[in-house]
């Protein structure tokens, strides 16, 4: 089989479980996007699969091959990391090359694969710079070369577009999708951003307190969430969940104590429907508007045209779109189904 695969991956520190039986696969030329919360365990797999973390179980299988065992220099993976860890006394040619240079590839072929690499990324004016005089995409786009030149058979990326600011990270990431496009092999990137996680996967492994709580494609991941965590976690505004019995009343669902109405903001429809409440803030954003309104002691989020929307203190009625409502098990929080 080509590309990567996690086999029952696990890591226990002392009493805490990191990971717990992951088990992935990344085709060649595929990008997956690991997405989670803080502490969840995106980072400890980025270094399972590097080399730099022995496993408590489970395999890590490179085209078919184990190389679970095998030391970080023998498993030709290429890790971008959020700080870029860029040699400060080094030119910009000199640190993308400098991994080469230690692995004694001969200089011409060296020169050659820095040239390629600068190329890609779009960094050949400064290469003879050092790393404090560039800016924070620059040096990004320096960390990227770092990676590229080693030609390695995986790329892993931990949260590289964190630091950078929203207008930056926005060019970075369509760049990073480029460039992947372009450049092919294994990615896996990692990230709490669920838009940079939609954007860039070709699949999304979503990760909670060790596990992989849903794998699938963004649109999978989006349109069927399997859990209320996963439903509320990829989307923002995040998805309204409420009682299936509350004041959210939808035709054809159950008033179940036990079920919970799951609906994202854009389903929310203002002006007609069987919920009334009171207009507590208006979030303009652009041509569109987030309207927070508290509905019988539950604050329901809709999105709307920003040139009709209503102003705090109104007094609203909503409804849900039917086709895009989602039941979960209020106990478990399982998605029950999606109507």
């Amino acid at each position: 089989m080509s590309g990567l695969r996690l086999e029952g991956l696990s890591k226990r520190y002392g009493r805490i479980d990191a990971l717990r039986d992951v088990d992935l696969s990344v085709g060649t030329d595929e990008l997956l996007a690991v997405l989670g919360p803080s502490g969840c365990g995106k980072t400890t797999l980025l270094r399972l699969i590097a080399g730099l973390e022995e496993p408590t179980g489970g395999r890590v299988l490179l085209d078919g091959r184990d190389i679970t065992g095998l030391p970080p220099g023998r498993r030709n993976v290429s890790m971008v990391f959020q700080s870029h860890a860029l040699f400060p006394h080094m030119t910009v040619r000199e640190n993308i090359a400098f991994g080469l240079i230690v692995r004694d590839v001969p200089r011409a072929d060296a020169a050659a694969r820095v040239e390629r690499a600068v190329g890609l990324v779009g960094c050949g004016n400064v290469l003879e710079r050092r790393p404090h005089e560039l800016s924070g995409g620059e040096r990004q786009r320096v960390a990227l070369a770092r990676s590229l030149v080693r030609e390695p058979d995986v790329f892993l990326f931990d949260e590289p577009l964190s630091n950078l600011d929203a207008e930056l990270r926005v060019q970075m990431r369509a760049e990073l999708k480029e460039l992947h496009r372009r450049v092919g092999g294994v990615s896996v990137h990692v990230t709490h951003d669920q838009v940079e996680a939609l954007v860039l996967g070709d699949r999304i492994a979503v990760l909670r307190e060790g596990r992989v709580e849903q794998h699938g494609t963004p649109d999978e991941i989006w349109r069927e969430p399997v859990n209320r965590f996963v439903a509320r976690f990829v989307g923002s505004p995040t998805m309204n969940v409420v009682p299936a019995d509350g004041p959210l009343r939808v035709q054809g669902v159950p008033a179940d104590p036990g079920l919970e109405l799951g609906v994202r903001p854009e389903h929310l429809r203002l002006g007609h429907g069987p919920a009334r409440g009171s207009v507590a803030l208006v979030e303009p954003v652009g041509s569109e508007a987030y309207v927070h309104v508290d509905v019988a002691g539950v604050r329901l989020v809709a999105r709307c045209d920003s040139a009709g929307r209503p102003q705090p203190g109104d007094q609203v009625l909503l409804s849900a779109v039917p086709d895009h409502v989602h039941l979960f098990d209020a106990a478990t929080g399982a998605r029950v189904r999606r109507r």
